[in-house]
């Protein structure tokens, strides 16, 4: 009793709350710092050129916004990059207008707010179910693997039309790519490729898809482009929401879950009031680094006049967004985890033409899991210290890898 008491006597009151109570939220920027030129902060990037570094909010916003920012050039061989490789042509974000506009029109009405709360009822079954498995599970079960593991994988596929049992293939090479480890190149192509093989199989009908998924459905209106999509693009659109509908809204649900029970304080909030879940979830949406790049390096097609002052041409650009989210003009105190904030607008999801299409739909899964969890398990709390989960780092992704819990299985 007096260890617990102690315990308790030691964690900070719910308004004093800020990163540096989160073990290991921030990882180490994927840059090296330069010193300043021309009146620009500068950084290195791994490929070994300089960029420009925009951190403020009205900066980043703007430079994400302005579409003679341009993201081709960076996925060129020898190109500025935070990937130790190329990635196809045909990725959305790879391209810039007229062609991005024409591709992401495919997918706005199904990922509008509208379009993916038809799949609520879906993150709902599944969030039950797996917490209903997890209460068999002694003390210490991990939480991540039983319950939030599933639950993006599961919705995905709903959305595709992909069957269940194809996870097993696909998901351990999702997992390779969006980590985007430079250790061993050779193989983190040889994944990417067995990833968009796979897709281009389930476009071409070499392997099945349900016929009520985004898959048969933009293979069937492919014409309604002009000019149609061919299959390369399909796949490029497609692979954004195989990977993205589930690694990147797993890793932004695993971290947001980790912040609140590595302070209890802010997981009790939300059990006690459940109505401030949405709130809550903006405010770590603002404070969740996806990996240890926020955003992709973009190139000046011409001289950039805006708040940052005048951007020469052929100017490598890093707007970075994890930043911008931090900006004390914007959000004052920006390191406090204020769950109730409602200073600005986040550019967690980006911004502008680029700004990430499965926004609506990770808010949906987020929201959706917190609510069930602080209603089912409002006694749940991590069963190791904060500082003792494990991670995986990556580029693109970065997340715990284990969240072993206690206070799940009370009556």
């Amino acid at each position: 009793m007096n260890i617990a008491l102690d315990t308790l006597a030691r964690q900070p009151l719910l308004a004093d709350i800020t990163l540096e109570h989160i073990p290991q939220l921030d990882a180490a920027p994927a840059y090296r710092e330069l010193p300043a030129e021309a009146g620009f902060k500068r950084i290195l990037l791994p490929s070994g050129h300089s960029a420009i570094h925009l951190t403020r909010h009205a900066e980043v916003q703007a430079l994400l916004l302005d579409n003679r920012a341009i993201r081709a050039p960076c996925n060129e061989e020898g190109g500025p990059s935070f990937l130790p490789t190329i990635t196809p042509p045909e990725l959305l974000l790879n391209n810039d207008i007229p062609d991005h506009g024409r591709l992401r029109k495919v997918v706005a009405r199904d990922f509008s707010p509208s379009g993916v709360a038809l799949l609520r009822e879906t993150v709902e079954q599944v969030t039950h179910a797996r917490i209903d498995l997890l209460r068999q599970q002694p003390r210490g079960a991990d939480l991540f693997s039983l319950v939030l593991e599933q639950v993006p994988s599961t919705v995905d596929c709903q959305l595709l039309g992909i069957p269940l049992a194809d996870r097993d293939y696909y998901r351990p090479l999702s997992h390779t790519v969006q980590v985007a480890s430079d250790a061993d190149v050779p193989e983190l192509l040889r994944q990417f490729w067995g990833v968009y093989g796979y897709l281009t199989d389930l476009v071409t009908g070499a392997r099945p898809s349900h016929a009520d998924g985004l898959i048969q459905r933009f293979v069937a209106s492919r014409d309604d482009s002009e000019p149609p999509l061919s299959d390369k693009e399909l796949v490029g659109i497609l692979l954004g929401v195989l990977i993205g509908g589930d690694q990147n809204i797993l890793s932004v649900l695993t971290k947001a879950v980790y912040v609140l029970l590595a302070q209890p304080a802010l997981y009790r909030s939300l059990v006690d009031d459940p109505q401030r879940i949405p709130q809550a979830v903006e405010e770590l949406l603002r404070l969740l680094p996806l990996g240890t790049i926020s955003t992709f390096p973009r190139l000046a097609s011409s001289d950039l006049d805006g708040p940052w002052g005048l951007i020469p041409a052929g100017s490598v650009i890093y707007a970075d967004a994890f930043a911008a989210n931090r900006d004390p003009e914007v959000f004052p105190d920006p390191l406090a985890i204020r769950l109730g904030r409602q200073d600005g607008r986040h550019l967690q999801f980006g911004y502008g033409m680029h700004n990430c299409m499965g926004a609506a739909l990770a808010r949906l899964e987020i929201t959706t899991v917190l609510q069930i969890l602080v209603e089912r398990l409002p006694d749940l709390r991590l069963d190791i210290p904060a500082h003792e989960v494990p991670w995986v780092e990556g580029i693109i992704l970065r997340r715990p890898t284990r969240l072993p819990v206690r206070g799940f299985n009370t009556p």
